[in-house]
């Protein structure tokens, strides 16, 4: 019997998920228009959605999304052929318990230098969603979580996540924007207990979510290279199955801990089953962390965070562990200094050691972000080679709200001592990024 499910399991997944699972997802989605009325605030309100994990979760995503900003310019036409929308998604919300949203991010990129092509573009269509369906009343809440993207480049021979190998970078510009069409990024069952002090998800999950957040690590919104997004010493798996649990202990205390498959594809979602369960080869982690509250757990952080990867014997990949640290605070509701350290012992890391640290800055009433930082990174030897240079990366970004729903953000990357190019001492690549939310 468990063959057979494991089977079939198998053999459908895919097409459900393709087929079935998205297309009735955008079908019925708009429909929902029936339910609109009016509201003053011009998008929806989802601060009660519940959230496992930092500002680039699906709940994350969705509250920062429905967020009323102050944009530069008013659209008129652009806000009120959204606002009938938006309407309808505060009414949903209310009545069902269905939060959801969509947005379409493109990046270039264009480097100074290069050993092959200089010039990447790539776009990222997105739909998103939690539905509670447990405890809505009662606080300890069941949710269906779902994601569901679409990955492809245009314009250029490479997508900007392939960029920073192509000038003999050992990191990456942009590693979001990779080429690989429609994939299955979540798809898990979250859980609240005791309060909602204990939370748990399994299913397909995004250890990225969770793992070692703080309050910049939103590839969507704010820096660009990996070097100030997940520790880069962390070798986090793609998209998989797995599970996690997130418990505070204390108001100020709390415990992150998870299991993913270390050879997740979101692509292939039909192959996640036999992956996990007869791979064997899994991503484990544990992180205890301080806070100022639970409402501030990515904006006021410290945490220290171990992890280990098993070897992937097709990947040819040995197995490792290392140890990663964070400090980011929120100052006056605009800066936000971090400090982030992390080492890495085999398993696939990119580096070896790595050090970064910057700020950002929310200017006009947290309308726009100014953000930098500055990292120090040894690569790994066991995954490239020894005697490679250690690096330094700069990124300066600002991103400019335009609309309510559009955002576009300018970005400079300066790279010096690439590598895998000793011909080069420093490099520059030059960045725009567009991101409409609905």
């Amino acid at each position: 019997m468990i063959a057979l499910t494991r089977n079939v399991l198998t053999h459908f997944g895919c097409k459900f998920v393709y087929q079935i699972f998205l297309p009735v997802l955008l079908i019925l989605s708009f429909p929902l228009l029936i339910y609109a009325q009016e509201t003053d605030n011009p998008k929806s309100a989802y601060e009660d959605v519940p959230e496992f994990g930092g500002p680039s979760s699906v709940g994350g995503g969705l509250k920062e999304d429905a967020r009323k900003k102050e944009p530069a310019f008013r659209f008129e036409g652009l806000d009120s052929f959204f606002k009938p929308y938006f309407d309808a998604k505060t009414r949903v919300n209310k009545e069902m318990g269905l939060a959801y949203g969509f947005d379409y991010t493109a990046m270039y990129q264009s480097a100074s230098e290069s050993l092959g092509e200089k010039n990447a573009g790539g776009g990222i269509f997105r739909a998103f969603g939690s539905w509670t369906l447990l405890g809505r009343e009662s606080g300890n809440t069941g949710s269906i979580v779902y994601k569901v993207e679409n990955r492809h480049k245009y314009g250029t021979d490479i997508p900007p996540k392939d960029l920073g190998f192509e000038i003999g970078y050992v990191g990456f510009t942009a590693p979001i924007y990779a080429d690989y069409e429609w994939g299955l990024t979540n798809l898990y069952w979250q859980q609240k207990l005791a309060e909602s002090k204990f939370n748990i998800i399994a299913g397909v999950v995004d250890p990225t979510d969770y793992l070692d957040i703080y309050g910049l690590i939103n590839p969507w919104t704010s820096f660009s290279n990996l070097a100030f997004l997940t520790d880069p010493t962390i070798p986090a798996p793609n998209q998989g199955l797995g599970a996690a649990f997130g418990w505070m202990v204390s108001d100020n205390i709390y415990i992150v801990g998870g299991l993913a498959d270390t050879n997740g594809d979101p692509s292939e979602p039909g192959d996640m089953w036999d992956s996990f369960f007869d791979d064997h080869e899994y991503f484990t982690h544990l992180e205890v962390g301080w806070t100022t509250s639970y409402e501030r757990r990515y904006l006021d952080n410290i945490n220290l965070t171990y992890w280990h990867a098993d070897e992937r014997v097709n990947a040819a990949t040995p197995d490792g562990w290392g140890v990663a640290f964070s400090y980011a605070t929120f100052i006056d509701e605009k800066w936000m200094p971090f400090l982030r350290v992390g080492y890495a012992e085999d398993g696939g890391a990119l580096y070896e050691n790595s050090v970064a640290l910057g700020f950002g800055y929310y200017t006009a009433g947290t309308r726009d972000l100014l953000g930098f930082g500055l990292n120090w990174s040894e690569p790994s030897e066991s995954s490239f080679g020894p005697g490679l240079d250690d690096q330094y990366t700069a990124e300066f970004f600002y991103r400019y709200q335009l609309a309510q729903h559009l955002a576009i953000t300018p970005d400079i990357q300066y790279i010096k001592d690439p590598a895998q190019n000793p011909e080069e001492d420093q490099i520059v690549v030059y960045g725009l990024r567009v991101r409409l939310d609905f």
